[in-house]
């Protein structure tokens, strides 16, 4: 039986401009698939709309282009799994959550976030505040029906541990339902919650191999969850360190000196910022300008794996 190409993809959020930490972790996510032989898509994660800002999609884009990245399928190219906007795709995220409704895998919560911090029963806080305490997964999808206040969907999260052997950092195991509790997959007002959104696209686009920064390492035990109850196989996982400047302080999109928008503007050759992101990943006789396309040809570290600085 032939062994398929692996499928990689590239998920920027346009909430604001790319900056170095985005460089480096795309540039290893393409690296990881292309030096497979496998193809790139292009997704924008744009369901948050109080945040998410138009002209960030072309930026970012743009932005990824400059870099000298490609992908098989996106916004700007198409492709079979169009569309590439997550605000475009939000019927898929309610079949999945219907499915879920039928399995009585999720249920009506009502809980506000002071509600939960005040409850006498909510364990001590877990990686993202209180744990949920389980104040309303007494009721069932149906009881949806009667309730006449804004509620979100919450996914019962069963005893045990969740693990993975995550690509980049090795085995990991933890226990979601001790650190988080049953968490939002969508809301009433018809809302997908990211955990939802990600699980189903990736599903749907036959995404084989995830590579995002170590700030999401929470988010993947939800996601297996998730592909568990709906039935998929889960994504390979290489979570990166995220990147830091000179005094520690963590990138951040609202940072306009590291963003890739700024030094494309000052008339940064790409080429030798690609090879400080290859040299801060560990080999010291990468070029100092290199394309992605030439990275191909040679051997690299596959993984950052505790560098946080791009000297």
């Amino acid at each position: 039986m032939p062994v398929l190409a692996p499928v990689g993809r590239l998920a920027p959020s346009p909430t604001g401009g790319l900056h170095l930490g985005h460089a480096r972790t795309f540039l290893h996510a393409w690296l990881d698939a292309r030096k497979q032989g496998g193809r790139i898509i292009l997704r924008i994660e744009d369901i948050d709309a109080s945040r998410a800002r138009p002209e960030a999609v072309t930026g970012a884009i743009d932005d990824l282009r400059w870099l000298g990245l490609d992908w098989d399928e996106g916004p700007d190219v198409g492709g079979p799994h169009a569309p590439y906007l997550q605000s475009l795709r939000r019927g898929l995220y309610g079949r999945a959550l219907d499915r879920l409704k039928a399995d009585e895998r999720v249920y009506p919560c009502t809980c506000t976030r002071a509600d939960i911090a005040r409850a006498s029963s909510a364990p001590h806080p877990g990686e993202e505040g209180p744990v949920y305490p389980g104040t309303c997964a007494h009721r069932r999808a149906t009881d949806a029906e009667r309730l006449t206040t804004p509620y979100s969907w919450r996914f019962r999260v069963p005893e045990g541990a969740v693990a993975w052997q995550d690509e980049a950092i090795g085995p990991v195991s933890t226990s979601p339902r001790e650190s988080i509790g049953d968490f939002i997959v969508g809301r009433s007002s018809g809302e997908p919650a990211y955990q939802l959104a990600v699980v189903v696209d990736d599903a749907a686009m036959g995404v084989t191999q995830v590579v995002r920064g170590d700030d999401l390492v929470s988010s993947t035990p939800r996601q297996i969850l998730l592909y568990r109850a709906l039935g998929w196989n889960a994504p390979r996982f290489a979570h990166l360190p995220l990147v830091y400047d000179d005094t520690g302080k963590r990138l951040a999109k609202r940072d306009g000196s590291v963003k890739l928008a700024t030094l494309r503007a000052q008339g940064i050759d790409p080429r030798v910022l690609i090879g400080r992101i290859i040299r801060s990943s560990g080999p010291t006789d990468c070029p100092e300008r290199v394309r992605p396309s030439e990275i191909l040809e040679h051997d690299f570290t596959r993984w950052p794996l505790d560098r946080r600085t791009i000297a």
